[in-house]
């Protein structure tokens, strides 16, 4: 008796002691000045209008608070459900919307009720009306606006269903389509207060190679309240009538878009069996076209659950249905030729295969491709296309140019470049609307245009060329100012003389600017302020360097406002090394020293009003066979970072004693084997990352062999497998509901139990409702605060 009573007092005696360390504890603010910054208002989206005649600034709303997160969300296939909207969980929104017209430069603001708050607005195909979604705490209302005058009106009651799609507006401009909750559905199914049995699951001899999914089905009851919420009825809403008609029974709805003469839709539903392996996007689906009244006449697929895709491959059966721009009602798909498997050998791995209306014949088949087909657009001539096709083990992507009415004539090869390669990226095509709302290439006189960003050793500088798709000669018509950042943004309605360009510096925030092509004169047409005004003081270089091994690195260097001339600061290098198959590409520069800098969120960039210097974007490659590359993993990695630490020290104004390294999700992967495996940091922020490769058995990240394939990999680039290395300090930060593959927050729990097992100094901070980034004002400034502090202890002062 004695002995259980001395025990008990010694648990009690444990538990207070131990419990300042664990226990749940205010939200902490950082400085008064980070908090000004991160409360000024965001720039609004810039939007052009299809016929490029109008901009529509969009303002958007800060930070969302703690109080919002806390509101209810259901965790159902993949999906994060707010159940008391009928929708996806929302944010951020859209809270204001401001029309200027091009051609005279007047401005006319959209008439909305006081506290609105929406999703993003969609433009209908002809530029005079916009669409949204507006958001209230009981549910979501079709609204549409007039652009001519600014006047805006509800279409629906506060019922739609936006968990899989939004409102689409049909070909002639005059209506809308979206989902509606089921008014008959009735409650959501209430979970059991008593088991009436053991959940279970079964393998019956396929091969499931499915990656870590979060918020997957579990139970029956999950599919109970799955099937609740995601049942919806298509509606059809007339803009200027504001009358409504029902299309169709209730049905899982995920897609619904219509053919280019309106007489059809594709419709994409979802159908049991529900898997509890892949999220609702790889559920049991049918792809059907329905006509007017929304009667099925075509069933394109009934396709079972994608469980069983290899890894890096794709489903067997139709996939990416879409209306070809330029026909009727055409409807083109791929298909897999090699079973959907990229280890198979394979003279074409797709083909493209088409139906037209009135879908009675056979399909055709209009091309192949040799890699796997990853997207087409349609030139602005009937037939010709730019089809995409890639191969990952040689990590390369092609672009050709295909004539769909001939099949047997040879595509040509336009592009054949390294997936990563910037500096031979010619760009992407320009593309224009229909009538109709249907996007294609802009092509004239066999002429089509390519926006590019333009990289090079000296960073990047964005261009507008035109090609001839026959001689494949181009001519540069734009290229971004010396000593700015200035991207193509479109053309001023038809005009291919006057171009809409968002202009830059590292003093001056983007604006949209109307450049004359001929003469060079230009035109601002926007006033967005630097938010952060305080902040000029800044300065930033792009630094270049080689890895022992001569791989090209480069980054970007921010050095405090006020820094002293010969003052040794202290330092953070922030990184996220990616992989690649060739040195020369992965040395290539990415970054513009030419930008301006916004700090949103938990930034790491706040160092700087601390004192310190930061190493933004440090490149980290990971050079070799993508089969194989993570066989050297921790060495390329180790290398990476001592040539930036002595990149650093060479440039004389950093402390290579007093250097931090930080990095977000892969990057805080990379983070924890850098003080595993090196000392050349003094300590470390992690922030949601996955440290254990053993809980991720299927492949993550460019990994495409399974755990049972590469053991030795796994564990050697598992930080959890050496957690008694690390001997640096470490902040460890996750959020309790991420939703991201593989990075669970048990990956931080855990790996924060080793290192206290190995009596190791770290500190684990788990954000209450936060997801794999961010997002509430009281996360981000404690994030922040968080980060400030653990620095300035062990690398600013470090002993």
């Amino acid at each position: 008796m004695i002995k259980n009573r001395f025990f008990c007092l010694a648990a009690v005696l444990t538990a207070l002691l131990v419990a300042p360390l664990a226990a749940q504890q205010p939200y902490k603010t950082p400085p008064q000045e980070i908090i000004d910054i991160l409360d000024a208002p965001p720039p609004p989206f810039v939007l052009v209008s299809p016929d490029g005649n109008w901009l529509l600034l969009a303002e958007r709303s800060s930070m969302p608070s703690i109080a919002d997160l806390s509101l209810p969300v259901l965790r159902l296939g993949g999906l994060r459900i707010a159940p008391d909207r009928n929708a996806r969980q929302m944010l951020s929104f859209i809270t204001g919307l401001t029309l200027k017209n091009l051609a005279d430069g007047s401005s006319r603001r959209v008439e909305l009720p006081e506290g609105f708050r929406m999703d993003f607005p969609r433009w209908s195909p002809d530029s005079r009306r916009l669409a949204f979604c507006r958001v209230t705490d009981s549910g979501l209302e079709l609204w549409a606006a007039d652009v001519s005058t600014g006047q805006a009106s509800s279409l629906s009651p506060a019922a739609l269903n936006t968990i899989f799609a939004g409102p689409v507006w049909t070909p002639d401009s005059r209506r809308v389509l979206a989902g509606l909750a089921v008014e008959e559905r009735g409650e959501p199914p209430r979970k059991p207060a008593v088991p009436v049995g053991p959940n279970i699951q079964e393998a019956e001899g396929k091969f499931v190679k499915a990656a870590t999914y979060q918020d997957l089905l579990k139970t029956s009851y999950d599919e109970e309240l799955f099937e609740h919420f995601a049942l919806a009825q298509l509606v059809e809403f007339d803009v200027s009538s504001g009358s409504s008609r029902k299309l169709g029974a209730p049905t899982l709805l995920t897609g619904f878009d219509p053919s280019p003469d309106g007489r059809f839709l594709l419709i994409t539903r979802l159908k049991r069996p529900f898997s509890y392996s892949v999220p609702a996007y790889s559920f049991a689906r049918a792809y059907e076209i329905w006509n007017q009244e929304g009667q099925a006449v075509f069933v394109l697929a009934d396709l079972p659950p994608a469980e069983e895709v290899p890894i890096n491959g794709v489903p067997t059966g139709p996939r990416s249905p879409q209306w070809q721009t330029g026909r009727p009602a055409a409807l083109v798909w791929a298909e897999a030729l090699d079973g959907g498997d990229p280890e198979k050998e394979a003279d074409f791995r797709d083909r493209l295969m088409s139906a037209a209306a009135p879908f009675q014949g056979p399909p055709l088949e209009i091309a192949k491709t040799q890699e796997r087909f990853f997207g087409i657009t349609w030139l602005g001539t009937e037939g010709m296309a730019l089809v995409n096709d890639y191969n990952w083990k040689k990590s390369r992507r092609r672009t050709s140019l295909v004539d769909t009415r001939r099949p047997s004539r040879p595509p040509k090869v336009l592009v054949d470049i390294n997936i990563r390669d910037r500096y031979n990226d010619p760009g992407r095509p320009v593309t224009a609307s229909t009538p109709t709302g249907h996007d294609y290439a802009l092509l004239e006189n066999n002429r089509m245009y390519l926006a590019g960003e333009g990289a090079s050793p000296q960073g990047t500088r964005p261009f507008l060329d035109r090609i001839d798709i026959r001689t494949l000669e181009k001519k540069r018509i734009f290229r971004s100012a010396a000593g700015r950042y200035e991207s193509f943004q479109g053309f001023l309605g038809n005009s291919r003389r006057l171009i809409l360009i968002s202009s830059e510096s590292p003093t001056e925030p983007p604006n949209i600017v109307r450049l004359d092509l001929k003469s060079g004169r230009r035109r601002t047409l926007t006033d967005f302020r630097d938010p952060a005004p305080q902040l000029t003081g800044i300065k930033k270089q792009l630094i270049k360097y080689k890895r022992a091994d001569g791989i090209n690195l480069s980054g970007t260097l921010y050095l405090p406002p006020g820094a002293e001339k010969g003052a040794k600061l202290p330092a953070v290098v922030w990184a996220y090394p990616l992989e690649y198959t060739d040195p020369a590409v992965a040395g290539q520069v990415r970054a513009s020293p030419h930008r301006f800098t916004y700090f949103r969120g938990a930034s790491h960039l706040f160092f700087l009003l601390q004192g310190y210097a930061v190493f933004d974007g440090a490149e980290m490659p990971i050079v070799g066979d993508p089969k194989t590359v993570n066989d050297t993993f921790v060495e390329q990695l180790a290398a990476d970072a001592r040539a930036a630490i002595d990149a650093l020290d060479g440039l004389g104004v950093v402390d290579t004693s007093r250097v931090g390294v930080g990095g977000h999700s892969y990057g805080a992967f990379m983070t924890a084997n850098l003080l595993a495996h090196t000392d050349v940091f003094a300590a470390g922020i992690a922030r949601s990352g996955a440290y254990n490769r053993t809980l991720t058995p299927f492949g993550f990240q460019s990994e495409r062999r399974t755990l049972w394939e590469a053991r030795e990999s796994y564990i050697n680039m598992s930080p959890f497998m050496h957690a008694h290395k690390i001997n640096e300090p470490i902040l460890l930060i996750h959020g309790e509901a991420d939703n991201n593959s593989g990075t669970f927050p048990i990956q931080s729990e855990r790996l924060f139990a080793a290192l206290k097992g190995f009596g190791a100094t770290a500190r684990l901070v788990m954000l209450p409702l936060e997801s794999h980034g961010y997002a509430a004002r009281e996360s981000v400034l404690h994030v922040v605060t968080e980060m400030l502090e653990w620095f300035d202890r062990h690398v600013k002062n470090r002993k």
